[in-house]
């Protein structure tokens, strides 16, 4: 009953039940997002002029939220959505000769930021598994913010260009003036409600997401200080006949932060905000508002992106102290194999010699009364197999080991199943594994973790007689991945009890990755889970 049950990725459909609830779950975010697109693009009529959206368009950030979260596959069905609510209020013309032309200019932005949300997500796996902080979390999330909206301003040029008619706006500075205030009020829209629905919905789904630090009290004060400084600058500046001027609060949303990070930095923007926004609001000339909205898009643009590079290093310091754990741990384990290669070596020759005593010994007393050949027996299996096990080790032992670097768990499985096979095919005892995440991924040195992997195979092997099976799965847990592996045993009887060395060597092997092992029995069933650090997860 020799199998290997479950392919690593597998391409076998869904049960019925899990696709019911998840075209229930995707209808109802659909639905959802129906709700607030509608909400949000009323709202922005109020901040609205000719040919363009509004200065201040929240639909914009609703929108990038649902692509980030759930991915630019869902691209065509925002699209869609949005279409159906500009029809429902009669934005678009449902039929006519210009139907067409409007019902693009509808989908033409979601494409854009379905566009941008895919290059995006692509080009920060790239570099992340380069190894460039630059776009390590959230600094993807503040590059797609920017670029979406850039994006669908210049997916519109066309339109605008060639059919300028249509929304009002035929000269070349309305043109201009149209395109500017298009990207400015979905950049306000994407850096200002994108950032908290996402992390509502991270909560909500249970992804793994950034915990909200109480804030200490000496930041608190320095923040409301410097905004207060900020707003007092800009109001001299007033005073003095020189305008609104952005940058006393640009200064201060950059100031907050690069020092706290993107929370502090986006309560200050939406303090910010607060004091601009409602001076904007209701009738009003496009050139004039624009002026207001292009200083306000600059502090908030400055201080999101503040505030991500702060994250992005402070996790990036978290990820370099964490590796150097790691390093000097390895370090450790390498004293350890020097250490158990020179045992290995002085006591494989003695063993050697001893199980071929010990089966000679089984051979002569094969006659011998039942007592005596089951003793000789039991010492020539027992010599037979410390001897085996002896010579892995060694085998082991003398293998060069690579540096850590970044190792996808389904590669690691797929090595580990290749190196079991054999002993698997050589067992009565069936295996089962489970397909694994592709993203999942941890810094670790391959052939060690491997052969702690498969360590803990071949104990589950030995402890299962015959018709017994051996699961192999990977789980994804907060910031961390658990790899599993599980036995379940016809007999409570170990069919070939092992001597635990196995054991010992994968929980070293683990503890110098900075992981931890962990063995759970029961009737009929033992599991050993194997829980290693993450490499970041993307917020």
């Amino acid at each position: 009953m020799t199998t290997i049950a479950v392919p690593i990725f597998s391409d076998h459909a869904a049960p019925s039940g899990v696709r019911n609830r998840s075209k229930a779950h995707a209808t109802a975010l659909l639905g959802l997002y129906v709700f607030g697109f509608t909400l949000a693009h009323e709202i922005a009529q109020a901040w609205g002029g000719a040919g363009f959206y509004s200065l201040w368009y929240p639909a914009a950030g609703l929108r990038l939220a649902l692509l980030w979260h759930m991915g630019a596959r869902w691209t065509l069905p925002v699209a869609a959505a949005e279409l159906a609510v500009d029809l429902i209020l009669g934005a678009v013309p449902v039929w006519g000769v210009d139907a067409a032309i409007g019902w693009l200019g509808v989908v033409r932005p979601v494409l854009a930021y379905g566009a941008a949300t895919w290059a995006v997500r692509r080009l920060a796996a790239r570099e992340g598994a380069a190894g460039v902080t630059l776009l390590a979390p959230p600094m993807p999330l503040a590059l797609v913010s920017i670029a979406a909206p850039v994006l669908a301003a210049f997916f519109s040029l066309p339109q605008a260009l060639l059919r300028g008619d249509l929304t009002g706006v035929e000269s070349a500075r309305d043109v201009t003036l149209s395109i500017a205030a298009f990207s400015v009020g979905d950049v306000l829209g994407t850096l200002l409600i994108a950032p908290p629905v996402l992390w509502a919905a991270d909560r909500i789904s249970g992804r793994p997401h950034s915990q909200l630090a109480r804030p200490r009290v000496t930041a608190v004060m320095e923040s409301i200080a410097v905004l207060a400084l900020a707003t007092l600058a800009g109001e001299m500046l007033r005073w003095l006949g020189l305008g609104s001027q952005s940058a006393p609060a640009l200064i201060a949303v950059a100031w907050i932060g690069l020092r706290f990070g993107r929370v502090p930095a986006w309560c200050a923007l939406l303090f910010v905000c607060a004091m601009v926004l409602p001076r904007t609001v209701g009738v009003m000339d496009t050139a004039d508002r624009l002026q207001f909205h292009l200083g306000l898009a600059s502090v908030v643009m400055t201080g999101y992106l503040a505030g991500s590079f702060h994250d992005a290093q402070t996790r990036a310091r978290a990820d370099m102290e964490r590796r150097d754990r790691l390093l000097f741990q390895a370090e450790r384990l390498k004293t350890l194999r020097a250490m158990s290669v020179a045992v290995i070596h002085e006591i494989s020759q003695p063993l050697s010699t001893l199980a071929i005593e010990a089966r000679h010994l089984h051979e002569l007393t094969v006659d011998a009364p039942a007592e005596v050949a089951t003793t000789a027996a039991l010492i020539d299996r027992k010599a037979a197999h410390l001897s085996d096990l002896v010579r892995r080790l060694r085998r082991y032992g003398g293998r060069a080991v690579d540096e850590p670097s970044p190792l996808p768990l389904a590669t690691l499985i797929e090595s580990v199943v290749a190196l079991a096979k054999p002993e698997v095919q050589a067992s009565d005892v069936g295996i089962a594994v489970a397909p694994v995440d592709p993203s999942l991924a941890v810094m670790a040195q391959e052939v060690e973790l491997a052969q702690a992997v498969v360590n803990l195979i071949r104990n589950a092997l030995q402890a299962c007689g015959a018709g017994g099976e051996v699961m192999l799965s990977v789980a994804h847990e907060g910031e961390a991945a658990c790899i599993a592996v599980t036995n379940r045993c016809v007999s409570a009887t170990p069919t070939h009890p092992g001597m635990g060395v196995g054991t010992l060597v994968a929980r070293a092997i683990v503890e110098a990755h900075g992981g931890t092992l962990s063995l759970v029995r029961a009737e009929h069933a033992a599991r050993a889970v194997i829980t290693l650090p993450l490499i970041g997860a993307e917020t």
